[in-house]
């Protein structure tokens, strides 16, 4: 697209999308047919109470990725996998799927994302390294899914952030700022409280792509590869670290579990709002703090990126000890 003409669809189209978005969540909400497509009822692990539509994502996001379908033909491939993965996940909302199937689609998806992605020559080890990172966003997104506006607002600044990073490539911004205006539609039936939760079929894609045009943006030279881990870095330190403890306690790791840091916090008696408050705080600092050091020097990037691991380091211990200490007492 002519430079003026891609600014002002990067403007219309998310503007467009966050509108139908809100619109056709508030007509399912109103008209009862959310609760019939696809609806979470409360267990044990569960941080709500009430039965509540889980159908964020299989509306919200069949509009960006039509959207990037049609007007942002470099982005194609990875937004026809991308739904592929929404209508696997949504029947695993309505169904449920076993195990087996749910990660032999993703890494599929993982697969085939590096076969449409232009410039994806990479060496097996990469690729294989690659496949696998995509399958593990695509889950850690999920995992991370428990709270009202957690998901939401993490796709509103990590996409939005995506498309401020890539002005420079048309296709690549107009894609990531509809996800986030997609978010945003859903967002406002999401916080606290409640109405619409995104489901499997919002979080396990919006992971995914999150992993698939930071590897686009990666390859095509538009951010360094730094850029997307530090952009989703609340949501992939938090799943990653919760992984990893629970791996060295020798624990069945593909288990359902309530030990991330936010259920943690949950539990020990934070809000929704005020849990929400404090990582859209984190995602907006770690979002700008990306954009910021993209054109700083190496030792400046690494610098920024050695602030950020010690940030998490800190939080983590702080949070570990307080939850220790609440469940001795």
């Amino acid at each position: 697209m002519p430079g003026r003409l891609a600014m002002a669809m990067q403007t219309l189209i998310p503007i467009l999308v966050v509108a139908a978005t809100a619109g056709c969540l508030w007509w399912l909400l109103h008209s009862g047919w959310a609760r019939r497509l696809a609806l979470d009822v409360p267990n044990e692990r569960s941080l709500h109470s009430v039965p509540t539509p889980r159908i964020g994502g299989l509306v919200a996001l069949p509009f960006a990725l039509s959207a990037t379908l049609v007007l942002a033909p470099t982005m194609r491939g990875v937004a026809a996998i991308a739904l592929l993965l929404v209508a696997v996940s949504w029947f695993d909302d309505r169904r449920g799927l076993p195990v087996k199937v749910r990660l032999a689609t993703q890494f599929l998806a993982a697969t085939l994302a590096l076969a449409v992605v232009e410039g994806a020559a990479l060496p097996l080890w990469a690729a294989v390294a690659a496949v696998f990172w995509l399958v593990w966003l695509a889950n850690l997104y999920n995992f991370m899914d428990g709270a009202n506006g957690l998901a939401g607002g993490m796709a509103v600044f990590g996409f939005g952030a995506y498309g401020l990073a890539a002005g420079g490539v048309p296709d690549v911004a107009l894609a990531s700022f509809s996800l986030a205006a997609a978010a945003a539609g859903f967002l406002v039936f999401n916080l606290q409280p409640a109405r619409l939760f995104l489901g499997d079929a919002g979080s396990v894609p919006l992971g995914f792509l999150a992993g698939a045009i930071g590897l686009f943006g990666v390859l095509h030279c538009v951010w360094p590869v730094w850029f997307p881990v530090l952009v989703f870095s609340p949501f992939i330190a938090d799943a990653t670290v919760t992984l990893l403890a629970r791996l060295l306690r020798g624990e069945k790791v593909w288990q359902a579990h309530c030990e991330h840091t936010y259920q943690k916090l949950v539990r020990m008696g934070w809000s929704h709002e005020r849990l929400a408050a404090h990582a859209w705080g984190l995602m907006l600092a770690a979002a700008l703090s990306a954009l910021l050091l993209r054109g700083a020097p190496a030792w400046g990037q690494w610098l920024g990126l050695a602030g950020w691991t010690l940030v998490y380091g800190v939080l983590f211990l702080f949070v570990e000890r307080r939850w220790r200490g609440m469940i001795q007492t």
